[in-house]
């Protein structure tokens, strides 16, 4: 047991943490460049396919290449495309939560109170409720 110990120090230990973890960002980082890639409509086929030949025949020179080259691009694309997102998810939020001002509230009242779904006294009390809120 003891052996096991002093055949991998701590310095190695933390020598090999390093570069996993540097591979780990270098493979995230491949990663976004590809989905950033794919997602570019400024640039043809051909363009992205010499852009992927670069990237795998010189790998880190060729993901630092085109971060330096499209760095700016990469930004403008994902700022787009979460405000977009954004933008999606307040519609539907807006489609799902329905009306919320009271007068809305009330007339969508009185139609279920003029299609007999509720009683006159679940009318007042939906009324009362739209109108406390207001």
């Amino acid at each position: 047991m003891i052996l096991a110990a002093t055949s991998y120090p701590l310095l190695e230990v933390f020598w090999t943490m390093l570069i996993f973890f540097g591979f780990v960002i270098w493979i995230w980082i491949l990663f976004t460049i590809f989905a950033d890639l794919f997602r570019r409509s400024d640039t043809n086929g051909w363009v992205k396919f010499l852009w992927i030949l670069f990237v795998v025949f010189f790998p880190f020179l060729g993901v630092l290449v085109y971060l330096v080259v499209n760095h700016k691009g990469m930004t403008e694309r994902t700022v787009q495309g979460q405000k977009q997102a954004k933008t999606e998810f307040d519609q539907y939020v807006r489609e799902a939560a329905g009306s919320d001002d009271p007068a809305s509230q009330i007339a969508n009242a009185k139609q279920l109170l003029d299609n007999g779904t509720i009683t006159q006294e679940e009318f007042d009390r939906i009324k009362q409720k739209a109108l406390a809120s207001a």
